[in-house]
């Protein structure tokens, strides 16, 4: 441990009269000061796990998280939560770099009103020279792909925030810049080099494919762009990462964006984009998120299919699920349709006559129509690799 993390502690100690705690954004212990109460029942048990563990319970990280201490950039006072583990009161000082949480120095205070506020604005200045120290140790040992799929598979709250500011940090005065998120899929477990696509600022593999994380993996690029219209380079790249993965691998790219900040909504943008070149391989050879028309909305559709088209998709009606999308296709047009599949009319006639006793839904209905479509597509989409099936045809 570097000792001027310990001088540091000290210092804020002596300077609220308190003892402080130092712990990392991710709640693991750094430093912390002297406890010398002869009182045992000052003693908290939250602080001495820490000091003893090295680390606090999910339950009081939750805890402490839900005051927003992740965001904050004063002083954030928090109340003790016997349910919690949390049995006194403490003060939270956010410890910042530029704007980003990288710590916190933590202080058991249940007094009212608490330390004065110019001796708290004083300890606040401390825990800058503190951010100081934690955001140079970071940049040492910054690794953009890590930090990556930190960022891409944290849930919102503070867990994401401080995975944005890691990644920051690892990408440097870059950061802020225009970036382009690509999902190439499936991938096989070996990584490429960040060389294989021009400008690839960070790359990781993440679960592509059921929701609960099965299925196959997915190789996530983190792109730098010069300008929103410069994508043709990149795309061609991609393009040849997708052909040396195999057959069946296709790639997306969500919207481009600026900063970190909106990475997991570019991320999802880029999956769904990927999925879409599955369902449509019109889209292709790499789909973007602003050409895929309505499958921006289909694939963001719940995962189980509308329970009146069920019938229609088991796989002994395939044959008739197959010739309700072509008609649907082909703006409920017979002639075109019966020309489409090859078949007499009056073939399609019976057909469309079968897949409204299966379904209830009355094919000269627009809305009818419109969920029959719908349901239709999305089924396509989730045909995807660790999805459900897609019906047979």
């Amino acid at each position: 441990m570097n000792d001027g993390y310990q001088e540091l502690v000290d210092e804020i100690s002596a300077l609220l009269g308190v003892p402080a705690t130092l712990e990392d954004r991710d709640f693991g212990l750094i430093a912390f000061g002297a406890h010398d109460s002869e009182d045992d029942a000052a003693m908290d048990p939250v602080r001495t796990r820490s000091i003893l563990t090295r680390k606090s319970t999910p339950a009081v990280r939750a805890w402490f998280e839900a005051f927003g201490i992740a965001r904050a950039t004063d002083p954030v006072r928090i109340p003790a939560a016997p349910d919690a583990g949390v049995f006194r009161g403490r003060i939270c000082l956010p410890v910042r770099h530029r704007g980003h949480v990288l710590g916190y120095v933590w202080l058991l205070d249940d007094s009212d009103p608490g330390p004065a506020a110019s001796r708290l604005a004083a300890a606040m200045e401390v825990t800058g020279r503190i951010g100081d120290l934690l955001a140079d140790e970071l940049r040492t040992g910054a690794d953009p792909a890590r930090e990556l799929r930190a960022v891409l598979s944290a849930g919102p709250g503070g867990q994401r925030d401080m995975a944005l500011a890691a990644l920051r940090t690892a990408l440097g005065p870059s950061a802020e810049g225009l970036h382009v998120v690509v999902c190439v899929a499936p991938w096989p477990d070996e990584e490429p080099g960040t060389r294989a696509v021009p400008g690839t600022a960070a790359l990781c593999a993440l679960p592509y494919g059921a929701a609960d994380g099965g299925g196959d993996a997915a190789l996530a690029l983190l792109v730098r762009l010069r300008s929103a219209d410069a994508l043709a380079p990149v795309l061609a790249a991609v393009d040849r990462l997708r052909e040396s993965a195999g057959p069946g691998t296709v790639a997306g790219t969500g919207a481009p964006r600026r900063g970190p900040a909106e990475l997991p909504a570019a991320w999802r943008e880029a999956v769904a984009a990927a999925r879409a070149c599955e369902a449509q391989p019109r889209f292709g050879p790499v789909a973007q998120w602003t050409a895929i028309g309505p499958y921006r909305l289909l694939t963001a559709l719940p995962a189980a299919p509308d329970p009146v088209v069920l019938p229609l998709l088991a796989p002994a009606h395939g044959e008739l699920a197959h010739t309700a999308e072509v008609f649907l296709d082909h703006a409920g047009q017979a002639g075109r349709t019966a020309s489409a599949l090859g078949i007499h009319r009056q073939t399609l006639y019976y057909r469309l006559a079968r897949i409204e006793q299966l379904t209830g839904l009355d094919l000269d209905d627009g809305e009818d129509r419109l969920l029959l479509h719908m349901t239709l597509k999305a089924t396509a989409i989730r045909a995807a690799p660790g999805a459900v099936g897609r019906p047979a045809r």
